[in-house]
Parts: C-alpha cells; sequence; structure tokens
C-alpha cells in the first residue's frame, strides 16, 4: 500500500498516459449504457469530462514546476520496436496551457449540447473520442505519436459535422477532410523527413530532433511543409476558406470545438515543430510571416464585415485574431512569443462563446441571417447582455483578455531586433488597422441583431430567454476572460520560463 501510495504522489505515476487514454476508452461504455433517452448518456459525458478536468488540474497543481521550463511529467515506452516507435508523453510550459483549455471547452461543450437528442450516444462518444486526439497532440514528445494524434481526432469532427450540421453539412465536411487530410500529407512527409535525417535509425524524439542542424535548403524546404499543414488547422490564408464553411453548418458545440481548440492546434504545432525544431529556417522565413499575418488581419476582418451569416461572420473574426498569433509567432522575441501564447488561450475562451451564444440564439429564432433580425435585445435581455460582453471581448476592450493578448504582440514586434524600423512602422500600423475593423464589425452584429423592430413585431409568447444551464456556461467562459485581462501575470507564467529558453537557446545562442 505504501508503495503503491508512493506511486500515486510522484511524477513516476503515468498522469498523462490516463490523461489522454480515459476519455476515449470511457466513450466506449456509452454504448453500454441502459436506454433511457438521451439523459443518463449526457449525465454519463459530463462526469467523464468533468473528472477529466479535475485529473488534469490534480497532476499539473502538485506534479509540475512552473520555473523549470524542461519537459515534465516525462513518460517514454517501448511501443513498436522495428523503427523506434516509442509512445513518449511529456508537457511543458508552452502544452500546460493549451491542455487545460481543452478540458475547460469540451466540458463545457458537452453541456451545452444537452438539448441534442439524436443518436446521442454516438455524438457523445464522438466528443470524448475528439477529447482524447486534442489533448494529444499538445502532450506528445514523438513526432510519429504527434502525428497520429494529429490525424486522430479528424474521425470525429468529419461525424460531427456531417451526422449534426446544417443543410450543407456533407459539402462543408468533404471539404473539411480534404483539406485536412491533404495538409496531413505534408506534416507525415516532414516527421519522416527529420526522422529519418542522417541516421541509420528512425530519430523520433522531439528532443533529440531539436538538436539537430540540417542544410539550409533542407531545413526550409521542412519547414515549409510543416508550414503547410499548420496554416490549414490555424488557418492561415490562402487555406483558410474551409473554416467558414464548416463553422456555418456545424451544431455549435462542435463550433465551439473547433475554435476553441482546434485552431489552436495549428498554432501549438508552429511553435513546438517550425520555431523549436528549425529555429534558423524560421528565422530566415518570419519576416514573410508577419506579412501574411498583417494581411490575414485586415483582410478577414474586412470579409468578416460583408458576411451576411452570423456564424460566417464570427468564424471570419476568427481567421482575423489568428493574425496576431502568426505575428507574435514570427517577431522571435520572448515578448512576442508569449503574447502569441496567451492570444491562443484567449481566443480560445472567446471564440468558444461567441459560438455558443450564436448557437443559442439560433435554437430560439430559427435564424441565422441578418436580414431577417432585429429587436432581440427586448425579448431576450440576458443573451443580449452575454452576448455584448463577450463581443466587447472579442473587439479588445481594456479589461478583457484579448486586449492584453493583442498588446503584448505589438510590443513583441515593436521591440524585435531582427526587423528595420520602417519595417516595423508599417506592419504596426496595418494590425492597427485590423484593430479599428474588429469593433465596427462586432458592433454591426449586435445592432443587426438586437437592436430595431424587424423580429420583435413577430415574436411569440414560446420565445424565452436563457436559462441556469447556458448562463452557467456563458459565465464560466467569461470569468477566465476578465480574469486574463485583470491579471494576465499568472497565465503568462506557465509558458515564461519556456518561451525564453526557446528563444535564448535557439536564436540568440
Amino acid at each position: 500500500m505504501v508503495q503503491a501510495y508512493l506511486v500515486f504522489t510522484t511524477n513516476y505515476f503515468p498522469w498523462l498516459s490516463i490523461i489522454v487514454i480515459f476519455p476515449i476508452s470511457a466513450g466506449f461504455l456509452i454504448f453500454f449504457l441502459p436506454h433511457r433517452g438521451n439523459k443518463v448518456t449526457r449525465w454519463y459525458t459530463l462526469c467523464i469530462c468533468s473528472l477529466e478536468l479535475l485529473l488534469t488540474a490534480y497532476a499539473f497543481s502538485y506534479h509540475f514546476q512552473l520555473d523549470d521550463p524542461l519537459i515534465q511529467l516525462v513518460e517514454d515506452y517501448k511501443w513498436i520496436r522495428f523503427f523506434q516507435f516509442d509512445w513518449r508523453l511529456g508537457i511543458d510550459g508552452l502544452s500546460l496551457g493549451p491542455v487545460l483549455l481543452t478540458g475547460f471547452i469540451t466540458t463545457l461543450a458537452t453541456l451545452a449540447a444537452w438539448p441534442l437528442t439524436r443518436n446521442s450516444r454516438l455524438f457523445y462518444f464522438l466528443m470524448l473520442a475528439m477529447y482524447s486526439g486534442q489533448i494529444g497532440p499538445f502532450s506528445s514528445r514523438d513526432l510519429l505519436l504527434f502525428f497520429i494524434m494529429w490525424e486522430l481526432e479528424l474521425i470525429p469532427v468529419y461525424f460531427l459535422l456531417s451526422l449534426w450540421g446544417g443543410r450543407k453539412r456533407l459539402y462543408s465536411a468533404t471539404k473539411f477532410l480534404l483539406y485536412t487530410a491533404g495538409s496531413s500529407v505534408f506534416l507525415l512527409i516532414g516527421v519522416l523527413g527529420i526522422g529519418l535525417y542522417g541516421s541509420n535509425e528512425p530519430t523520433l524524439n522531439l528532443e533529440i530532433s531539436a538538436h539537430q542542424s540540417y542544410p539550409a535548403a533542407l531545413e526550409i524546404i521542412f519547414y515549409i511543409g510543416f508550414l503547410i499543414a499548420f496554416a490549414v488547422k490555424s488557418p492561415i490564408l490562402p487555406l483558410h476558406t474551409w473554416l467558414p464553411d464548416t463553422h456555418g453548418e456545424a451544431h455549435y458545440s462542435t463550433c465551439m470545438l473547433l475554435a476553441g481548440i482546434l485552431l489552436k492546434m495549428g498554432a501549438y504545432g508552429l511553435v513546438r515543430i517550425n520555431v523549436e525544431l528549425l529555429p534558423h529556417a524560421h528565422s530566415m522565413l518570419s519576416p514573410s510571416l508577419i506579412i501574411v499575418g498583417a494581411i490575414q488581419i485586415v483582410y478577414a476582418a474586412s470579409t468578416s464585415l460583408g458576411q451576411r451569416n452570423l456564424k460566417k461572420r464570427i468564424a471570419y473574426s476568427s481567421v482575423s485574431h489568428m493574425g496576431f498569433i502568426i505575428i507574435g509567432i514570427a517577431s522571435i522575441t520572448n515578448t512576442g512569443l508569449d503574447g502569441a501564447i496567451l492570444q491562443i488561450i484567449s481566443h480560445g475562451f472567446i471564440g468558444a462563446a461567441l459560438f455558443f451564444l450564436a448557437g443559442t440564439s439560433y435554437d430560439r429564432i430559427r435564424l441565422l441571417s441578418f436580414e431577417e433580425m432585429g429587436g432581440m435585445a427586448i425579448a431576450l435581455p440576458k443573451v443580449f447582455t452575454m452576448f455584448s460582453i463577450l463581443s466587447m471581448a472579442s473587439l479588445a476592450l481594456p479589461g478583457m483578455s484579448g486586449f492584453v493578448a493583442e498588446l503584448i504582440v505589438f510590443f513583441g514586434i515593436i521591440t524585435s531586433q531582427k526587423f528595420l524600423l520602417m519595417s516595423k512602422i508599417l506592419i504596426t500600423f496595418i494590425m492597427a488597422v485590423g484593430m479599428i475593423l474588429t469593433p465596427i464589425y462586432s458592433l454591426s452584429m449586435l445592432r443587426q441583431m438586437f437592436y430595431g423592430y424587424r423580429l420583435f413585431n413577430t415574436l411569440t409568447p414560446t420565445f424565452f430567454d436563457s436559462g441556469p444551464r447556458e448562463l452557467f456556461v456563458s459565465i464560466s467562459i467569461l470569468l477566465p476572460v476578465i480574469g486574463i485581462g485583470i491579471y494576465p501575470d499568472f497565465f503568462l507564467s506557465l509558458s515564461f520560463d519556456r518561451v525564453e529558453f526557446i528563444v535564448s537557446n535557439f536564436f540568440y545562442r
């Protein structure tokens, strides 16, 4: 008993393996639950998600040292000896936040999906499978395992889109699969290229690969291949066109997972592989990446303003905000990279919240077109209040997480030693234009939805405001958004030491 207690309370306990495997393993038991509608299934799924989140929080609170920039909670088990493929897991300051974000958003997305009754067993199983598939890449320390986990979450997303989407769900699901599966070919080629380079035996360990040197031309080829794979998932222009169609047709609980977590996997991959494994190519190509990021901010914000569909407008706003992450990553400064990581967390909360509120609005009025909306504030004051507050967070209102994250990215590009003064002024000006466009489309969205009298004249007594469940989900997401905005140091401390380690060891040696 004493030995079991010591194993459980030390770093030798396989925390990460349990965290990765537990959701999908528990998901298989859904099909053996008694047939009593969807009540048992949804309560079971919510309990599994909550237990997983609590387990993750406990493991990180008691067994992760914030001031240690190295990989922690490391697990390394031989899996397929034929080509040196190991089950290798570990986390650091970069992956800590995204893993916790995944647990938090998935738990709330499960609660948000309670009105859904059709094929509920399969739906909740796919949600739990996606849970494991999204935690996997954030905790993988083996390149091939990273690729497998990257691919694992594509299957649940495809079925969630094709079975519970809108009228064009098959088109959007097929488009999503073609884009993401096609880009994964570049990821696989890059993984095998790095693993097989310069050695008779494959070297898939991320720690070893991080200290591997390559010829300049080959490193650039690897970098571009990985960039294509991560650009689709992030998304980065011009590989973003799947996103509006997918968000426009997906159920809003699926949209919460896509906007809150899936998009962040691409940004995480850029940092974990392109920046950490291929620093010389990143240093050479970062000016081009910053130009793309600046253009993306303005282009997506302008396109969002022209959208007549509520969910597509929010989708394009997500593309615009991802531009700040790209610029922060490409700035090659501690400040810029810290801002990019904080923006990943911040927009994970805000994007998930906006899609949830858009879905709850659709549940009541069955409309997504702005041309048919208006006057909702009178009938739905709680929805109006939460939508307004979180729209303010999206447009980077001071005191909210978006403002802090974007401000840090600004400081990152301004203080970068790699770029000339005129280049930094130009990029900063373009970013400022994007920040001006953001409140235009956000406030326009609020005006078209909640003001005026168009919808108010046709309201019936069956319309009802947010209930306790919906208010709980909204407030649960709002609290960390305000918390980050008021006290960002706590969240920055999660990744600060690791970011400093990466920048100092790989770029300014």
